[in-house]
């Protein structure tokens, strides 16, 4: 864990009977941005039953709109880890350094990669992407408007991406692979796949070497004093893989990748078919 995770302060008394549940969105919690209403109900149902239920999302927190939010949580761990917040408080708030900024807005840039910076308040884009990203987007979540919704409404064209911090990149096409994008970034920086991959482009996110979900998994655990075995993930990516492995109990979407599915300790349906709502009786948390 991080020197920041370490720090994080305890000072929330919760019954010795609560557990944690970390919830991944996309794919987990939501399909394509739409959240099932058995996911709804099930998350209320274990919080009215004392426990805390927070989301651990690759999404900054200017991407978690009220379709995501609705149910109502108890904190988030943002943008893969490097973001914090429960109750108001904000645990961790990691970013990218400027040089390091700097360096991977050029490579992108040299690349006429389409991307947006991610940072907790808003999106930002380069101006002339904005079209470009417009078509994707919406192609993406051609079944789910208001998945396109949550991210084009707080998107923002800024001329000068090198001074916007940010903690996070979301590639959504590069005429060259990620990997060499990271190459050329160089050291500090790791990437992981995202689904949009899968639709035949170069894309992928960007973030910080050495963070993950699980950090942010151990700062909310000690700052709600639930000790770690107590702790429930549920994910289906590849940016899920630390978490699942660090919780108490790890549960992996069925169809998730082989490397997840044998870390976790079982598995749940996907959201198309109100997974959580089994997974959360038989773990019982409602």
């Amino acid at each position: 864990m991080s020197a920041a995770t370490e720090n994080a302060k305890s000072h929330t008394v919760v019954d010795e009977s609560a557990r944690a549940v970390f919830l991944d969105v996309d794919g987990t919690y939501a399909d394509h941005g739409v959240v099932p209403d058995g996911h709804v109900r099930a998350v209320r149902a274990a919080r009215a039953a004392g426990h805390k239920v927070l989301l651990c999302t690759g999404r900054p927190l200017s991407m978690l709109d009220d379709e995501i939010l609705g149910a109502g949580f108890d904190g988030v761990v943002a943008s893969a880890g490097a973001h914090v917040k429960i109750g108001g408080e904000v645990l961790l708030d990691r970013r990218f350094p400027a040089g390091l900024a700097a360096r991977t807005v050029e490579v992108l840039d040299v690349h006429d990669a389409v991307y947006i910076l991610e940072a907790q308040e808003a999106l930002h884009a380069p101006p002339a992407a904005m079209e470009r990203l417009r078509e994707i987007i919406e192609e993406h979540f051609r079944h789910s408007p208001s998945g396109a919704a949550a991210i084009l409404g707080a998107l923002r064209p800024v001329a000068d991406l090198a001074a916007v911090p940010f903690a996070k990149v979301s590639v959504f096409a590069s005429p060259v692979p990620m990997s060499r994008l990271l190459a050329e970034i160089g050291e500090g920086v790791a990437v992981v796949e995202n689904s949009i991959a899968a639709e035949g482009r170069h894309s992928g996110e960007l973030y910080l070497h050495g963070i993950s979900k699980a950090d942010g998994l151990a700062a909310a655990i000690e700052h709600l004093n639930i000790p770690r075995e107590h702790s429930i993930a549920v994910g289906d990516g590849e940016n899920d893989l630390e978490m699942v492995a660090y919780a108490g109990i790890g549960v992996a979407i069925e169809g998730s990748s082989p490397q997840l599915t044998a870390l976790a300790d079982r598995t749940a349906a996907p959201p198309r078919e109100e997974g959580l709502v089994a997974a959360f009786a038989e773990l019982g948390l409602s």
